[in-house]
């Protein structure tokens, strides 16, 4: 019987034949792509012609379609829906594919081939785009280690595969530290807290088998529970228990990997001349140095810090007033931050939740888009990786564009967090391809017959995740490897973070933030101090960014600790991190910065990306309102469709006409003085 992870796949747009794969196709589907992708580097490599863009550079655009395929399909369930089976094949794929990657960046043959390309590149006669990629090319192989030889190439190669087992350890560690815990609660324990989390911990024990109700570690359930439980003692023992995931020693304790990791990182930055691993990584980044980062994160911290200590006095005497003779505690600050916006603004979470259905806020990212960029969504009856997911063919003007796919709900199987990837990038050469988008979600499952409900956080990040979507769907350029959202790690979080400002704009919420009961649309008075409200607590959730950022850049700035719990704390104390305030990644757990090199010296990019989509978002409002058609119509031209076909200040010069400052943010964030 053929692999259907091998066999030409017939379903509509390209999608997998997902209900014909198994996990027991993978292994052999992985092998044979592997080799066949190997081949065509060979091909390429012993090209008998002169090197030429087509030939070379295009030819390895065009390169291991079988092997993109397969993972595209692994990782996609790897991720969302894993299972021992799938955990056991990450283990086993990861340092293959590190040595796949190591064996085409160390064929001297065909960096020859590359190199003579960027030696000749001003007689080539090239396209903007194709220079580009040629650029880009070189400089990738470069970084990989294509130039290096002999004991330092075999090392880098060494290094790159230890790094990419220890990567796979660190976020299997964490998923299994996050599913086996669980904190049952009695019908007592119940008491004082809002129906939707009631229901949230009633269908979480259900799910997993439970007699009763349960905390889990899912940040849908927790989040509320310790906004709102007046348990002090449970809202202790939950705060512990999510912020030590990957330190509880044993088998998943991450402290060991976290280190091995960032010395790892240092060898690997020595290796190519660079003096360490925050410089080499920062060198393709719109920041380009470590000291650009760091000047930005402190502007930031000061203001954030004075304003978070501001609120924590006020939240002491709340403490002092229930009677409590304690130091005010990290398990402390969600409960009383939701009992003081409710003093200040009259605003409760469990008044605004039944407003925030998951089905009307799927719509209103849709319909904002349709108003913006003139997309179009039908729903698609295919079957997926999961019974939970959702899929819909994306068009305009009635020609195709995408596929976009939503799996919302928490579930043991996925990692936490949220995240946008793409199973088929756009491109045009060598061979047309339309994007197949997923966006991954963890909100909490409603019981059975009952409607799903968001938090305003939660809705936050469903347009946060489909702001990425968009980047991917609306990308229009030649090759795939500058599609979507292939930019500058420290721009990539532009598009998401400015999408996030239609979910604040009046006419979308008055449109649809409408009552699960009564359908009736939230009252004025209660849409005025959801927007009144925007910036409350902004000071706690800036230093428990900011924190997780300049630690981040810390780990990988000069000599790395072989004990970063040591680094971590030092890190801590010198910018005066206040107590109650965790860091929002503590390092056992910082998967953004350990799972992958991804976020690593780069978590800072959410807030480099935030200063421009405070001042993008104002390029609408000076147009006159936010569905201005000419700024969305530029928005498009100069950003979403570009990728990273051009460099990253480039194009938000041609979008905005200038680069802004940090002032914008700190305005936004409620934060300026």
């Amino acid at each position: 019987m053929t692999n259907p992870l091998l066999a030409e796949w017939n379903r509509p747009f390209g999608l997998a034949p997902f209900d014909r794969i198994s996990d027991e196709d993978f292994a052999p589907a992985f092998e044979v792509a592997l080799a066949a992708h190997l081949a065509e580097i060979e091909a390429i490599a012993d090209s008998p012609e002169a090197p030429s863009f087509a030939n070379t550079i295009e030819a390895m655009e065009g390169a291991g379609e079988a092997l993109d395929k397969v993972l595209s399909v692994f990782f996609s369930v790897a991720g969302a829906d894993s299972n021992p089976a799938r955990q056991a094949l990450q283990r086993e794929f990861s340092p293959k594919l590190a040595a796949h990657s190591s064996a085409i960046y160390s064929n001297e043959r065909l960096f020859a081939r590359v190199r003579d390309l960027w030696e000749r590149r001003d007689a080539l006669g090239l396209s903007e785009e194709e220079a580009r990629v040629l650029m880009l090319t070189h400089r990738g192989s470069v970084r990989a280690g294509a130039a290096l030889t002999g004991e330092e190439a075999e090392r880098m190669t060494a290094v790159k595969s230890r790094l990419a087992v220890l990567g796979t350890q660190f976020t299997q560690n964490l998923l299994k530290d996050e599913a086996d815990w669980v904190m049952p609660l009695s019908e007592a324990d119940l008491e004082g807290l809002p129906g939707f989390v009631v229901d949230g911990a009633r269908s979480a024990g259900e799910a997993g088998g439970h007699d009763g109700p349960v905390v889990t570690l899912s940040r849908s359930l927790i989040v509320p529970f310790l906004q709102f439980s007046p348990r002090r003692d449970l809202r202790e023992k939950a705060w512990r228990a999510w912020t030590s995931r990957g330190e509880n020693g044993g088998e998943t304790d991450n402290r060991g990997i976290a280190a091995e990791i960032l010395g790892l990182r240092e060898e690997r930055a020595a290796l190519l001349g660079y003096p360490d691993f925050a410089t080499f990584k920062l060198e393709t980044e719109m920041a380009g140095t470590p000291d650009r980062v760091r000047e930005l994160l402190m502007q930031v911290w000061a203001p954030a810090r004075a304003a978070a200590m501001a609120d924590q006095a006020q939240m002491e005497e709340m403490l002092r007033a229930d009677g409590i003779n304690d130091d005010f505690r990290a398990w402390d600050w969600r409960y009383y931050a939701e009992k003081r916006r409710k003093a200040l603004h009259d605003l409760d979470e469990a008044e605004l939740k039944p407003y925030l259905q998951l089905e009307r806020m799927i719509e209103a990212a849709f319909t904002c888009s349709n108003r913006l960029f003139g997309l179009e969504f039908r729903e698609l009856d295919q079957p997926l990786y999961h019974p939970d997911c959702r899929a819909w063919e994306v068009t305009r003007n009635g020609t195709h564009l995408a596929v976009f796919i939503g799996d919302y709900f928490a579930r043991a199987s996925k990692r936490s967090g949220a995240w946008c990837s793409a199973m088929q990038s756009q491109a045009k050469r060598p061979v047309e391809k339309a994007p197949i988008v997923i966006n991954v979600c963890n909100f909490a499952k409603p019981p059975k017959g009952k409607p799903a409900l968001l938090s305003y956080d939660d809705a936050r990040t469903l347009f946060h995740e489909f702001g990425h979507a968009l980047h991917q769907m609306l990308s229009d350029v030649e090759f795939g490897s500058v599609s979507g959202t292939s930019v500058a790690r420290d721009f990539v979080e532009l598009p998401s973070q400015l999408y996030e400002h239609w979910l604040e704009v009046p006419e979308v919420l008055a449109e649809f933030a409408t009552h699960a009961e009564t359908g009736e649309a939230m009252p004025e008075a209660l849409l005025n101090k959801v927007l009144a409200a925007a910036t409350f607590d902004m000071g706690f959730q800036t230093v428990e960014y900011v924190a997780s950022a300049l630690v981040d850049l810390e780990f990988h700035s000069g000599v790395s600790s072989d004990d970063p719990m040591a680094k971590q704390a030092e890190v801590l104390a010198e910018i005066g991190m206040p107590s109650a305030i965790p860091m929002r990644h503590a390092t056992p757990h910082f998967a953004h910065v350990f799972a992958g090199d991804g976020y690593s010296s780069g978590y800072y990019s959410y807030m480099w990306s935030e200063v421009m989509d405070a001042d993008a978002f104002a390029a609408f409002e000076e147009a006159g309102g936010a569905f201005d058609p000419a700024t969305a119509s530029k928005l498009e031209k100069f950003i979403l469709s570009k990728g990273g076909s051009v460099e990253a200040e480039e194009l938000y010069t041609a979008f905005r006409g200038r680069m802004p400052g940090v002032e914008a943010l700190l305005k936004g964030r409620g934060l300026a003085a």
